[in-house]
């Protein structure tokens, strides 16, 4: 591994990036003499005032701003005015409606029937209502990290902090980057993918094989979604205020395609399709495994909740707008999925649903012009969830370069429009790969990778934190502390290892575990960090 690809200790510029004047430096990582009773800022933090140096709008939490949550010296600080820097421009309003966007998706369209069959009828609803216990706890959690530290990368900032800046959390925060290299184009193609799945109901042509001697390989569909994740990363290569208006006009897409099924379902619904077959609850390995399968699948379809953690540096009022945005995301997603699956298992019976059931539903409810209708909002409903969530996740690569933890290229930031361009490139042109997967493999592996790699750490870690910190400022607490950590824990393992594809899912997170420690071990040792800091009295 080159060392060019990490930004060394005690640098302070760029590969390619010399340290002459006017030339921007996106992670300055020595530490600069300040005046007299200055606070010492770590070696790794972003310096105020330094010309070019990215850094949070003037609002982000500073040290010493009274009432401010303050985990370090190093937290982000304004710079001078004119430099490139995220800007807390973010409300509520707008924070709920990314997280909407991001949380419906396709995949309540695309995924309703995968639950069914694994279910094996209407009793689907219990793995709905399983999913959606666990948003709730899981999310509470979200909510107290990310309103005590509201800074851009979400989880990256939680695991660093949880587990020790200098200590495990350097590399626990790696291990996250690293997954998220994987795991996050992997949840775009899911929504990409049914995007073209979609695509195809109104052109049936392109379920056809690129290679009519390779039928099983790619197909018209996997080109087309790749081609999503090209236009979308076109869209979000723009600023904040630009993006912001577009998300307005995405979100009315999505709520009118919920809509329409809503009311093609209740106007035309039968009770008796909702019957449940007898012995559906038998409580065998069969009957777990089935929930399992299913609580997996929901779980994936509630995820996004968390998305405005990821864009803590750009929220305005994060105390109080993170912790709403996320619960009432919830609150409201929850309920939609619930009535839809309801308004569709009442019209289309459980036997005889396709991959693109609601489409079917829509047309033998309202018409066929009504389907053509409800297929292109889907396709919209897709492609404004990929959209919520590239902007959100092209943030967190871009907080750990700036730290010092992650390939120094993703800290740069575009030198007009202040937005960390390059890790938008990266994770649109990963995400375009994975686009040539199967969707029901794409998803397995991604709700894995995740689940060990990220949520159980963080389960553990804000109960860890309120032992270790408990003078943390904590704008938020969550409710009935510590039960919504613990219960979100136990369905996280429940979905690891319920099913009988768990030992492969788990292969697959511990094989990215493997090679991103070694290639953390690798780079510790070589810059004497974290395990192997020398210290002084190991010196002399």
């Amino acid at each position: 591994m080159s060392p060019g690809f990490f930004a060394p200790e005690g640098s302070n510029q760029h590969a390619g990036e010399s340290s002459g004047p006017g030339t921007r430096q996106p992670h300055p990582s020595a530490p600069t003499a300040g005046a007299p009773g200055a606070p010492h800022l770590h070696p790794s933090a972003p310096t105020a005032g330094a010309p070019g140096t990215p850094h949070l709008h003037p609002s982000a939490p500073t040290a010493g701003a009274p009432g401010t949550p303050h985990l370090h010296p190093s937290a982000p600080t304004a710079g001078a005015p004119g430099t490139p820097h995220l800007e807390r421009r973010i409300g509520l309003a707008s924070a709920v409606s990314l997280n909407m966007m991001y949380m419906i998706g396709v995949g309540p369209f695309i995924t309703l029937p995968l639950i069914v069959a694994a279910m094996g009828g209407s009793q689907a609803l219990l793995g709905w209502l399983l999913g959606a216990a666990i948003a709730v706890c899981d999310g509470l959690v979200w909510a107290e990290l990310g309103a005590a530290m509201p800074e851009a990368g979400g989880s990256y900032t939680f695991l660093r902090e949880i587990y020790g800046r200098e200590g495990a959390g350097r590399f626990a925060s790696f291990l996250y980057i690293f997954q998220l290299g994987f795991s996050a184009p992997l949840s775009m193609a899911t929504g990409c993918i049914g995007f073209a799945e979609f695509a195809s109901f109104l052109v049936p042509g392109l379920r056809q094989p690129l290679f009519a001697a390779w039928p099983n390989g790619a197909h018209w569909t996997n080109v087309l979604a790749a081609g999503a994740v090209a236009v979308i990363v076109g869209m979000l290569y723009r600023d904040i205020q630009a993006i912001l208006r577009t998300a307005w006009v995405l979100w009315a897409g999505v709520m009118a395609a919920m809509g329409i099924v809503l009311i093609a379902g209740f106007t035309h619904f039968h009770p008796a399709l909702l019957h449940i077959p007898p012995h559906a609850f038998s409580f065998s390995p069969g009957f777990f495994a089935g929930l399992g399968s299913a609580t997996l699948i929901a779980t994936y379809d509630y995820w996004g909740y968390y998305n405005v953690c990821f864009l803590g540096g750009e929220i305005r009022d994060p105390g109080r707008t993170i912790p709403r945005a996320i619960i009432i995301s919830i609150a409201v997603v929850a309920a939609l999925y619930i009535a839809m699956n309801v308004s569709v298992l009442g019209v289309i019976p459980a036997r005889q649903m396709g991959r693109t059931v609601v489409a079917e539903m829509v047309a033998r409810t309202l018409g066929p012009r009504a389907a053509v209708l409800i297929a292109c909002l889907i396709m919209w409903t897709a492609f404004s969830s990929v959209f919520a969530l590239l902007m959100g996740y092209s943030r967190v690569p871009y907080a750990a370069a700036l730290d010092g933890n992650y390939f120094r290229i993703f800290a740069h930031l575009h030198p007009k429009r202040n937005f960390p361009d390059f890790a938008l490139l990266a994770l649109g042109g990963v995400a375009a790969v994975f686009c040539f997967l199967r969707l029901a493999q794409v998803i397995a592996a991604l709700v894995v990778i995740r689940i060990v790699l990220q949520y159980l750490l963080q389960q553990v870690g804000v109960i860890l934190l309120r032992v270790r910190r408990p003078d943390l400022p904590r704008p938020f607490r969550i409710w009935f502390y510590p039960l919504p950590p613990l219960l979100a824990l136990a369905g996280f393992l429940f979905i690891l290892f319920s099913r009988p594809e768990s030992r492969r899912d788990l292969l697959y997170a511990l094989a990215i575990a493997l090679a991103g420690s070694i290639l953390y071990l690798m780079r510790a040792q070589k810059r004497h960090e974290w395990p192997f800091r020398i210290r002084p009295a190991d010196a002399r």
